[in-house]
């Protein structure tokens, strides 16, 4: 996150995916602005609640910004995502740590996407930090040896759930409109009930897997979206999805 905290814009934070998307089309606010209001929130709340790891250094967050600013003043528009944001610390994301949870994992970032990250990407998605998980994305509950606990959105005594537990906490406290998450045995719907947004499990296929994904995942786990209300969550299923 940025060396100096950044003031989180309410104005900003507090509109639906769905409504920031159409005013980043409509150029009424810019990558740049998002992505400075969105940093202002995750410094004043991530602190408390541990929901998003590993962030991206900021200059180059800034050009990538500035890029899609430039791109939407040629009258470009990526998609949807067109300046958005975070990838859950269990597939690959070109250049980023994917540690899964584990000690032993850590290392050079990746070199590839996996095709959820990929799509988002080309949506026009910024990555500013991964979103915590348990050892191996494994368990009711987000904590991990590397990053640490996940805590609740609203009582920071309480579990944040898992295994998207750090999504459903980020998207919950605004500190990202909408994230990813993956689900086997209740992963997206368990934290979003803990709290208090929506994880869609989708069918399996609906959101293709790799590469890089574990054969054993790819049999009973499903990538898909968390957000803060329904068109939010159909936004980012939308772009996963290829629809």
């Amino acid at each position: 996150m940025p060396s100096q905290p950044v003031p989180a814009d309410h104005s900003i934070v507090e509109l639906s995916a769905v409504a920031l998307s159409a005013a980043i089309q409509r150029r009424e606010l810019s990558c740049t602005e998002v992505l400075q209001a969105f940093w202002g929130q995750i410094d004043r709340l991530n602190p408390q609640v541990n929901a998003l790891v590993a962030p991206m250094p900021c200059e180059p967050l800034l050009a990538q910004a500035a890029q899609l600013d430039a791109e939407l003043a040629q009258g470009k528009s990526r998609g949807p995502l067109h300046g958005f944001r975070s990838a859950k610390d269990i597939s690959p994301a070109a250049g980023m740590v994917t540690t899964k949870g584990l000690a032993d994992l850590p290392g050079p970032g990746q070199q590839h996407d996996a095709v959820i990250f990929e799509r988002m990407r080309a949506g026009g998605a910024l990555f500013v930090a991964r979103s915590n998980s348990p050892e191996f994305g494994l368990g009711g509950h987000t904590y991990n040896p590397v990053y640490g606990t996940t805590r609740n959105a609203f009582d920071q005594s309480r579990s944040g759930g898992g295994s998207s537990g750090g999504a459903a906490v980020a998207v919950a406290l605004r500190m990202l409109p909408v994230a990813d998450g993956s689900d086997m045995m209740g992963s997206l719907r368990t934290p979003a009930a803990f709290n208090n947004v929506y994880g869609l499990r989708t069918s399996v296929g609906c959101v293709p897997h790799g590469p890089g994904d574990e054969v054993f995942f790819q049999q009973f786990s499903v990538a898909g979206p968390m957000a803060r209300d329904i068109p939010d969550l159909a936004l980012l299923l939308s772009v996963q999805a290829g629809i």
